[in-house]
């Protein structure tokens, strides 16, 4: 209901809006809703249905979406963020208005090809060898006819027949020279298989490291990866923070625990004021148990922000809580987010660059922002209910053979990529 209630208000103003030169949308590409596999395909097929088949439709996807036959009929125009952490976004959506623009134009005539890679993985951009194929793609791109080059990760939370990397390419009228550009691209990240994911680290590992970081260098930046609410976890797991705090490491920084009813109880008391509270651990059997203990207020915001780019993301009602007789400060907010910037602690009034170890819960989007505070950063696998193994997800729901849960989904006689 609420999927739809929002596809209707959309559809319902560009019906209004009638007659158009061509719609531009900005989507994720990963929305699932009770009994809907493909909300963005749907969305997609409707504004065909609407703008009839002249109309240029583009669309702009986060990396980590699905690419579905639905979308790919229905769009003239599919792009993606090339950078992960997403720090390209505007320049993305610049790309799609300016091909979208020159289409309505009749300009270009844009051709959407793809390959599907058959695979499941993380593909960090800030690190090789993803991004060497990052910017191979972005010299290509503009060559020729090719208009444009996407890496479609795929989001691996979603048991989804779709799910799965691909490679996407635009051409101007150019379909042969893009099929053969998307499957050798795409068997160049097949090849990558395996190699792409940034190195993880135990529990166990990132203490031994806060133990024996040098002081004055920058505080150790450990990111809970796999309890990161940008994937769909809860993002209340303490298991690294509390292991932190047993080992005697005195100051820390841990953000963002969605804990609204801690929010609640601090602001109901009031900045300043000590509390006996229960932090965290509260949503599921893998989350961990509550960091108990006697807590001061540091600050308050209703709501609290941090950056994201030039935008904002809201984290609702927010409290910074000093654990009494420590320099740990940990952060609770009402609405669950990863972090993406330095900001979020310092709008509560928390100096990271101050502390020892920093907590963040964000698979890699924070990177970019933590990364010139960091004297290292470790990204650690606390188990939880994200599918961190797809060997081991348990998905049921998978179209064809895909790696790492077949060695070679390639290997069937006939088979290939193109899509």
């Amino acid at each position: 209901d609420v999927y739809e209630g929002l596809r209707d208000e959309i559809l319902g103003q560009l019906r209004a809006a009638m007659p158009v030169d061509c719609v531009v949308l900005g989507l994720h590409g990963a929305m699932v809703a009770r009994g809907l596999d493909d909300c963005e395909g749907d969305l997609l097929a409707r504004v065909r249905e609407i703008v009839g088949p002249e109309v240029t439709i583009a669309a702009e996807l986060d990396p980590h979406s699905h690419l579905t036959p639905a979308r790919v009929r229905a769009a003239d125009i599919l792009a993606t963020f090339l950078e992960f952490p997403h720090t390209d976004f505007e320049e993305r959506a610049e790309h799609v208005v300016d091909l979208a623009l020159a289409a309505a134009r009749g300009a270009i005539r844009p051709v959407i090809s793809t390959f599907d890679c058959r695979m499941i993985d993380i593909f960090p951009t800030n690190r090789e060898p993803v991004r060497g194929f990052v910017d191979r793609i972005r010299a290509l791109q503009g060559r020729g006819r090719i208009l444009s080059i996407s890496l479609v990760h795929g989001f691996p939370a979603a048991d989804v027949p779709e799910l799965g990397t691909r490679v996407l390419v635009v051409t101007d009228d150019a379909r042969a020279e893009g099929d053969a550009l998307a499957e050798r691209l795409g068997r160049e990240v097949f090849a990558m298989r395996g190699r792409t994911r940034m190195p993880v680290a135990e529990v166990e590992t990132a203490i031994a490291r806060a133990r024996t970081r040098p002081a004055g260098d920058g505080p150790l930046v450990l990111a809970d990866i796999w309890d990161n609410p940008g994937g769909g976890t809860p993002g209340d797991n303490t298991v690294l923070l509390r292991a932190l705090i047993e080992a005697g490491i005195g100051s820390i920084g841990a953000a963002l625990l969605w804990d609204p009813q801690a929010a609640a109880l601090a602001h109901a008391a009031g900045a300043g004021t000590r509390l006996e509270m229960r932090i965290g651990g509260k949503t599921h059997h893998t989350s961990g148990t509550p960091i108990d203990g006697l807590f001061e207020i540091r600050a308050l915001a209703d709501p609290g922000w941090q950056s994201f780019r030039a935008s904002r993301v809201t984290l609702g009602r927010c409290a910074a809580l000093r654990l009494v007789g420590t320099e740990i400060d940990i952060l609770v907010g009402s609405n669950r987010t990863q972090v993406f910037e330095p900001d979020l602690f310092t709008n509560l009034g928390v100096d990271p660059a101050a502390k020892a170890v920093l907590v963040v819960k964000s698979t890699n989007h924070f990177y970019a922002g933590f990364r010139p505070l960091a004297s290292e950063i470790l990204h650690v696998g606390v188990p939880g209910c994200y599918p961190s193994r797809p060997e081991t997800a348990g998905y049921r729901r998978l179209a064809r053979p895909i790696w790492p849960l077949v060695e070679d989904p390639f290997a069937e006689e006939g088979a290939d990529g193109a899509s």
